[in-house]
């Protein structure tokens, strides 16, 4: 049922999304996300003239432990070989313990910024890897990691 339940919130959400709104890249880490296991995004940037907005998208449920997530953000520039990394923290949930996300059942969606109005360098391939850094090895709770590229309304 869980399954099922996942794969028409899947359906739905990129039923949803129309391509002028951005593109969506999801990989799932089926709530067992090691902190050994990059989860790396492939980018295609055909216009970067254009700034887009760069959006990590969350998927939790209720076995997540933490009101927060941190991430370390490798983003490489395969044209230039340049590779920035950053350590990030984001709010997955309110004090009282409610979470912050959108989404119906145990399942909520977060999005977070990463960088706004950001111009890619060059026309080309980039990657985005992330990092769980959280203290566990293991980290329960996660279903599904993703980057969403738009671009940057003027």
């Amino acid at each position: 049922m869980r399954k099922l339940l996942g794969l028409f919130t899947l359906i739905l959400f990129f039923g949803c999304n129309s391509s002028s709104e951005g593109e969506v890249i999801m990989n799932s880490v089926d709530s067992k996300w090691n902190k050994k296991s990059e989860q790396k995004f492939n980018l295609e940037i055909s216009d970067p003239q254009n700034p887009k907005n760069i959006i990590f998208v969350v998927r939790n449920n209720n076995n997540y432990p933490y009101s927060n997530i941190r991430f370390i953000v490798n983003f490489t520039n395969f044209q230039s070989k340049k590779k920035e990394t950053d350590t990030m923290n984001y709010i997955l949930a309110k004090p009282n313990g409610e979470w912050l996300g959108t989404g119906f059942g145990d399942t909520k969606e977060t999005l977070f910024q990463y960088k706004l109005n950001y111009k890619f360098p060059a026309k080309g391939k980039y990657e985005i890897g992330l990092i769980q850094a959280m203290r566990n090895d293991i980290l329960p709770g996660i279903e599904d990691i993703g980057v969403k590229i738009e671009t940057a309304k003027p």
